[in-house]
């Protein structure tokens, strides 16, 4: 349904030029699907929308390659962190190159041209007395001889009791901490608990700035900013800003530019929002262009695309560097998404529970716009989502196939057969035909309108539903049987819904690059409409103008490709709680007696049934081959009484009988169990071993 377009942020009529920025990846590991869906494919969406609509677009990233995550990676790798950071950077760049990411430049926070300009920006801000030097106890590693950064320290959440919470942050409840804060804090490096020791570094003072933001951000941004970012942040404010380090006792990252500070760096959350203005010179200075208007000209918007994680350094830290240095603009938008979870489980780069962007473009070659399609379809734009191959699956076969694909597949194969390839002159058009055109013309108002209040979401159901539109009209008017009985009818059918086809080349373009390709390709439309043009005209491919050969844009996903990413992700799985599996230390020493008292036999499960109001027993009737007795074993969580029936098992036959919920138990059946915590029969494989066989 075709709704009425919003008008978008006033202000994308009136800049002169756009600055789009990505958040920088850690070069600790590849880029996963999460990072796609809450950063990466928004980005590039509104940037290539951006400049289809003509305007002076720059869209800047980069690798970031300083900070605790490389130096922990090198350390478990058994590498130093220069290795660690070229080898990832070389996947995530070739990554991002293939699956389209049409960033303007993709720079590294190691480049020269970063360190000059982390260190003059740390410089003015020094000189300009904007930073607090105060000496400070720090937790250190007395074994390793060092000072920890908080991603080294690993301790008890004061907030929420999460034993593995992070010196900085809490991943399970997401609050955000100061290494000393940690209740029991452990060293990563040496498992020692650490001792507070004094060190100097310099702070910035939020508090100085919480004025500006107050009425920058939650007066000033209350109406046009995601409730989620505009909550967070206000919530912060509400709480009280406070002096925040932007150095650190590190060996790895940029040198703090000051007398006095020998062997300290820029803290990484500092130096990294600067990899956007360095990342922006390295671009003029290739391009020969001037990079100041694009960040201190107040005709630039600037928009920050995040994930919720960055929320903090980007609508409140950043901005206060930015408003300290005094000549910069502030983003006019920081449209962050949420989490994406992978099948019911957070993503974990360290766990190996993700989907590579690396490995999906090698096991489904072509098909970037599949990906793009799914999770944009299903984007975190305002909480948490949840990808599964199943949906992914889904939306292919039933979406992009049987309403897009199917769509331009007809048009294309009747108009060839029809017309030898050549678009046909209408002849007069019915109230039918005049809707349609009518319809399509607001779409690129619609679309537009979505995009520029960052509803990605929205944007793309809309674009779908101008396939949507294509397929009713050809279901309702049935050229293919109309063809013999009024073929003057049919030429302007076909000329109706080939203006339909065009305009999904180029409304789709932002969505579905390498489909806007192909469909131009076949269509053989040199460059992309302007969406103006099919906002204004129904004459999108003229009479006479001849299109190439039917090809399918979209290919069926079938059943055994989705079960082998499951499978892949369930070795993941069975892999990460056989690493994590805590094995029972040694219990204290038993002499030979002790163990020889023990009867061990060979038994059979004749009968197996639950026990009346209880969840993990069942009651078995077990044949030991010197009786049948009753057993009551907790195993009714890992197997149903009806799979174990004539199962061979491993009997303690000579324990004192024990009465179980009115029931007398008359032995042990011996188990094990799995990583998962699935239990498994401790049993005698051999053929032949009967019943009653003593076990020594």
């Amino acid at each position: 349904m075709l709704q009425d377009p919003t008008p978008g942020n006033a202000k994308l009529s009136g800049a002169k030029r756009f600055t789009i920025t990505a958040a920088l990846p850690y070069t600790n590991g590849p880029i996963h699907i999460g990072h796609l869906a809450g950063v990466y494919v928004p980005a590039d969406i509104y940037s290539r929308y951006l400049r289809l609509q003509g305007k002076d677009v720059l869209f800047v990233c980069g690798s970031d390659e300083h900070g605790v995550a490389i130096s922990m990676k090198a350390k478990k790798e058994g590498v130093t962190p220069q290795e660690v950071i070229d080898k990832y950077d070389g996947i995530i760049r070739k990554s991002f190159s293939d699956f389209g990411i049409s960033f303007d430049n993709y720079s590294r926070t190691s480049a020269k041209i970063h360190h000059d300009t982390a260190s003059e920006f740390f410089k003015k801000l020094y000189d300009n007395g904007d930073f607090i030097e105060e000496v400070t106890e720090q937790l250190y590693d007395a074994k390793a001889n060092q000072f920890l950064a908080d991603r080294f320290v690993v301790g008890t959440c004061p907030k929420c009791g999460n034993e593995e919470a992070y010196g900085d942050q809490c991943e399970k409840c997401g609050s955000t901490l100061n290494a000393t804060d940690l209740i029991n804090p452990k060293s990563t490096i040496t498992g020692e608990t650490p001792i507070l020791k004094s060190t100097k570094h310099w702070f910035l003072p939020l508090n100085r700035y919480e004025d500006f933001l107050k009425e920058w951000i939650l007066v000033g941004h209350k109406n046009d900013w995601k409730p989620n970012v505009y909550g967070q942040v206000k919530s912060w404010i509400d709480s009280g800003l406070e002096p925040r380090a932007v150095t650190r006792d590190l060996d790895w990252g940029i040198d703090v530019p000051v007398a006095g500070a020998e062997g300290k760096k820029l803290y990484v959350w500092f130096d990294a929002p600067i990899g956007y203005i360095s990342s922006t010179k390295e671009w003029a200075q290739r391009e020969g262009k001037d990079w100041e208007p694009y960040w201190k000209d107040q005709d630039t918007k600037l928009v920050h695309f995040i994930g919720k994680d960055n929320i903090v350094f980007h609508c409140i830290i950043f901005p206060a560097m930015l408003k300290a240095e005094g000549s910069y603009i502030l983003p006019d938008n920081v449209p962050a998404n949420e989490f994406l979870n992978l099948e019911g489980n957070k993503l974990s780069t360290s766990k190996n529970w993700a989907v590579w962007l690396h490995e999906y473009l090698e096991e489904f070659p072509n098909q970037q716009d599949v990906l793009r399609y799914a999770l944009t379809s299903n984007a975190p734009e305002t909480k948490d989502n949840d990808f599964t191959w199943k949906d992914f699956q889904a939306r292919n076969n039933n979406e992009l196939v049987a309403i897009y694909g199917n769509f331009i597949n007809r048009v294309v194969v009747l108009t060839n057969k029809y017309y030898d390839g050549i678009v046909p002159s209408p002849n007069e058009l019915s109230e039918l035909d005049e809707a349609t055109l009518t319809e399509l013309k607001a779409y690129p108002a619609v679309i537009s309108s979505s995009l520029e209040r960052y509803r990605f979401r929205e944007a793309l159901s809309e674009l779908m539903n101008v396939a949507r539109l294509g397929n009713k009209y050809l279901a309702d008017e049935e050229p293919w049987k109309m063809v013999k009985t009024d073929p003057a009818r049919v030429q302007t059918q076909m000329y109706v819904a080939l203006q339909i086809a065009a305009a999904l080349s180029s409304l789709c373009e932002p969505f579905l690059p390498f489909t806007a390709a192909k469909l131009s390709r076949i269509l053989k439309i040199d460059s992309p409409l302007n969406w103006k043009t099919i906002a204004d005209t129904s004459d999108l491919l003229p009479s006479g103008h001849q299109i190439g050969e039917a090809e399918l844009l979209f290919a069926k996903i079938e059943d055994e490709e989705i079960q082998k990413q499951i499978d892949k992700l369930e070795a993941t799985k069975t892999a990460n709680n056989a690493e994590n599996k805590v094995t029972e230390p040694q219990k204290e020493l038993i002499q030979f007696d002790d163990f020889s008292k023990m009867d061990l036999r060979v038994g059979t499960i004749l009968e197996a049934e639950k026990m009346p109001k209880a969840n993990k027993l069942l009651i078995l009737k077990v044949d030991t081959g010197i009786d049948v007795r009753t057993i009551v074993s907790g195993i009714a969580e890992s197997f149903k009484p009806e799979d174990i029936i004539g199962k061979r098992v491993t009997v303690l036959v000579n324990l004192a009988p024990r009465n179980l919920r009115g029931v007398e138990s008359q032995g042990m059946i011996l188990m094990t169990n799995l990583p998962d915590g699935k239990l498994v029969f401790v049993n005698p494989d051999a053929d032949g071993v009967g019943n009653g066989e003593t076990i020594n």
